[in-house]
């Protein structure tokens, strides 16, 4: 029987936020991350969870974050319970697998989305503008088609309900200052180009992302999650074919079938099918398998 988290509540943990995803705890000097099952659409959360996904994402996540380290430095300060703080002992089980001890840094305001293959909002503007957050591009690309090179097209970070608002580099500056913009950017995309070479290898296309950076005593860190089928385009590289949407071993799969029922994208989310919840579980795994190159329980 899977293990399915669909929220937390720790009576002895002081919780701080409770995201689309991720419910957080406010520990003193450091914050508790706790990856749940639930999984969003189009900005909605939905009634029901995906079984083990907190795991699989935090799993995949904790793979990135070793790998980028060389890059720059990552919130983690360690992902195993019996190294947390002894207020988190009770609730040891339920954060097994699922949860990270992480640095209180302060999130930059934009998300700092990477765009390898043109897609989704990407391929939205550029069909309108031939632009994607004011950076030109070629001339008759087809959809899913991969770009001369990777780009950086990062949004403002919303609020939960409302939704990202793609903004140009000069926008960026304005929020951030030119100094931190240009360490992203080229983070950013240097982060991107090492995953995604590392991921082509085991079979998965990562045709974009979303990266999140902090502040952490005046230095900039890698936070919150890295490259996982929820901040990522995974595509199979058996499979690919420009020229239309791509399968996927990411929340795609979800995304079409609410799509497929007319859902108006608005609250409340419509339930999902077993067989919906069961197939998104088995891209997600297929997808941890692959880069972790394990076949084993989470």
């Amino acid at each position: 029987m899977l293990q399915t988290v669909i929220e937390t509540d720790f009576e002895e943990l002081n919780l701080i936020k409770r995201g689309k995803v991720r419910d957080i705890y406010d520990l003193g000097d450091t914050l508790l991350m706790v990856a749940t099952d639930r999984i969003s659409a189009f900005d909605v959360v939905m009634p029901d969870p995906i079984p083990e996904k907190g795991k699989i994402l935090t799993q995949i996540s904790l793979f990135w974050f070793q790998i980028m380290e060389s890059l720059l430095p990552n919130h983690v300060i360690s992902s195993n319970v019996d190294n947390y703080p002894d207020i988190c002992k009770p609730y040891a089980e339920i954060l097994r697998g699922r949860s990270m001890l992480v640095k209180k840094a302060a999130p930059l305001p934009i998300e700092c989305i990477v765009r390898g293959y043109i897609s989704g909002s990407g391929w939205n503007d550029y069909r309108a503008s031939g632009r994607i957050c004011g950076i030109k591009l070629p001339k008759n690309l087809k959809e899913s088609d991969k770009l001369p090179e990777p780009i950086f097209t990062p949004s403002t970070k919303a609020e939960t309900g409302l939704h990202d608002i793609n903004i140009n580099f000069d926008e960026t500056v304005k929020k951030i200052g030119k100094h931190l913009a240009d360490q992203v950017r080229a983070l950013s995309l240097e982060i991107y180009s090492k995953g995604a070479d590392l991921a082509y290898k085991k079979g998965i296309i990562i045709a974009d992302t979303k990266f999140e950076f902090g502040l952490f005593e005046d230095k900039l860190i890698l936070i919150d999650e890295v490259m996982t089928p929820d901040s990522s385009r995974f595509w199979p590289k058996s499979s690919y074919q420009p020229g239309g949407s791509q399968k996927s071993f990411d929340k795609q799969y979800l995304r079409d079938y609410l799509i497929s029922i007319n859902w108006n994208k608005t609250p409340p989310a419509p339930s999902l099918p077993k067989d919906v919840i069961a197939n998104t579980h088995d891209k997600y795994l297929e997808a941890f398998n692959r880069l972790a190159e394990s076949n084993h329980a989470l």
